[in-house]
């Protein structure tokens, strides 16, 4: 799909466990503003909804389904969709602004999602307007999670 990014990350293992850089400015362009961390329980979907203004930079930790609609008429992909599955492998994806998104735990445990989008959450002291639309309540809306 047209802008947006998806990629394995590479784990390096030790005797202690394992490291997953996720994010190296040497790699992208991409410049995150602020970053948040969530837990999905298995089988719980977020979203869908899209930003205005906002591209967010996950990082999938566990087995998600990605859930990926183009809604920007200018763009090659307009109208298209995509299914992505991590397989359980850690993985990030860039989404820019206009593309609609949601994400599933398609796995047995507890699956975390890291974000490090390039706006803040409403705005500067969290004094402006949440920079999105819902969809996950439409009972209208084209956007359905399979």
């Amino acid at each position: 799909m047209q802008g947006v990014v998806i990629k394995e990350l590479a784990q390096f293992h030790d005797q202690r466990g394992w490291l997953v850089e996720i994010f190296r400015e040497d790699n992208t362009a991409f410049r995150p503003v602020m970053s948040y961390v969530s837990m999905t329980k298995p089988g719980i979907t977020r979203g869908p909804h899209e930003h205005m203004g906002q591209s967010d930079y996950f990082c999938f930790l566990g087995h998600f389904r990605l859930y990926l609609w183009d809604n920007r008429k200018d763009s090659k992909t307009y109208q298209k969709k995509l299914v992505f599955d991590t397989q359980g492998k850690p993985f990030t994806a860039i989404v820019p602004p206009h593309v609609v998104h949601a994400y599933k735990n398609i796995g047995s445990e507890d699956g975390i999602v890291i974000n490090l989008p390039d706006r803040l959450f409403k705005g500067k002291d969290k004094a402006s307007a949440i920079d999105e639309v819902r969809y996950e309540n439409d009972p209208d809306s084209p956007f359905r999670i399979d």
